[in-house]
């Protein structure tokens, strides 16, 4: 299965997490502190990181920035982190989601929510889709995306997005014309199995408009079709 680095310094809940996340097979290692957590996974990336936002010192928003941060090793910078926190402020949510974490699970939660993030996260790492295509580029107007380069240009000047913003609009890009719901979003871009909290959909889109669109405030390549998605238009 999975190596999962589990970051959190309350105790009950760090075993809990070890056992049931052992239990499905997962190979865990664990820390309790923001800055040992960072170099565990700078010396051996794993293939999740499940991070608490409230640590003692380098607490999880600021170990997200640093790991976002690792531009010059990409099995560091692309670590996929799953985000755990006290606070159900939307606030918190979309700082979580800014920084850079994959998703965001508010804490009391149920074990059974926590295994199901933790599968889709893994089956979205692993999913053999196109986006991952090393081949692939794609065009529109002046956007073009060079998906083995991770790379997104627009008028021929180079753009900066989030690799959840990349894969979103990679995915937009490769059904122009084609209505997508937000949880046919979630599913094909965040690998959920089950419909999950759709907000993080709207979050995305927005900070994505923010980046390809002349007026993110009357946006004409991802149109909302009100009460069901998105459309790309080229």
């Amino acid at each position: 299965m999975a190596q999962i680095l589990v970051v959190e310094d309350e105790e009950s809940l760090l075993q809990s997490l070890r056992y049931n996340l052992t239990r499905a097979g997962h190979e865990v290692r664990l820390s309790t502190n923001g800055a040992q957590a960072l170099e565990m996974i700078r010396g051996n990336p794993p293939e999740l990181v499940v991070l608490d936002l409230m640590l003692p010192g380098l607490d999880g928003l600021d170990l997200c920035r640093a790991v976002r941060a690792e531009s010059l090793n990409p099995a560091v910078a692309h670590v996929p982190i799953l985000m755990l926190t006290a606070r159900d402020e939307e606030i918190d949510r979309v700082v979580g989601l800014e920084v850079g974490a994959d998703d965001y699970l508010t804490k009391p939660f149920s074990m059974h929510e926590l295994m199901a993030r933790v599968k889709a996260q893994l089956r979205r790492a692993d999913m053999g889709s196109a986006v991952r295509d090393p081949t692939l580029q794609l065009a529109s107007g002046d956007l073009l995306v060079d998906v083995g380069a991770h790379r997104v240009s627009r008028n021929a000047v180079q753009l900066q997005l989030k690799r959840r913003e990349f894969d979103l609009l990679v995915y937009l890009m490769r059904h122009p014309g084609q209505l997508q719901t937000r949880e046919t979003l979630l599913r094909n871009v965040w690998g959920y199995e089950y419909v999950g909290d759709t907000r993080t959909v709207d979050v995305h889109v927005r900070w994505l408009r923010g980046k390809i669109e002349v007026d993110p405030g009357a946006p004409t390549r991802i149109q909302t079709v009100r009460g069901v998605g998105y459309v790309f238009t080229e």
